[in-house]
């Protein structure tokens, strides 16, 4: 696997989240061992595959370049990745009031199982829920989240 820049990262994941993580973070996740990254020019998913598990850490897809397939295409690839690394199943948490990753995460194939009280900030100083999601990449993984 081509080496991936956290400062590239940090960039990217800055100009898609209000709180992103620094190059710091960054470079302290892609030292871990199974940490895997797809990055492509304007966004890029990080997956940690332990054992026959995976979790997507982040997906971030710059503003201008929402809503063109990037997301599904970065998350099919990552359920790629995470399945050729050994997992059977790839699960992530998303913000209970964040309706287009909910949407892009539904049509991957993603199923709730479960919810997070009060897991992420809010913008307006409160707290969210995070639901729970999880993929099932045993049954098919080269099919699994492809859009």
């Amino acid at each position: 696997m081509t080496p991936v820049d956290p400062a590239l990262l940090a960039r990217l994941h800055a100009q898609a989240f209000a709180a992103p993580w620094s190059e710091a973070e960054f470079a302290d996740l892609l030292g871990q061992a199974g940490v895997l990254a797809v990055v492509e020019p304007d966004g890029f998913i990080l997956v940690r595959v332990v054992l026959d598990e995976a979790e997507i850490l982040t997906l971030a897809v710059q503003p201008e370049a929402r809503r063109a397939g990037l997301g599904g295409r970065l998350t099919g690839q990552g359920a790629l990745v995470a399945a050729r690394a050994g997992a059977s199943r790839l699960f992530l948490e998303v913000a209970e009031d964040n309706v287009p990753a909910r949407a892009l995460y539904d049509r991957a194939g993603f199923r709730p199982i479960g919810r997070r009280k009060a897991y992420y900030a809010a913008l307006d100083g409160g707290r969210t829920d995070a639901l729970v999601l999880s993929l099932d990449l045993a049954e098919n993984p080269e099919k699994a989240a492809l859009p």
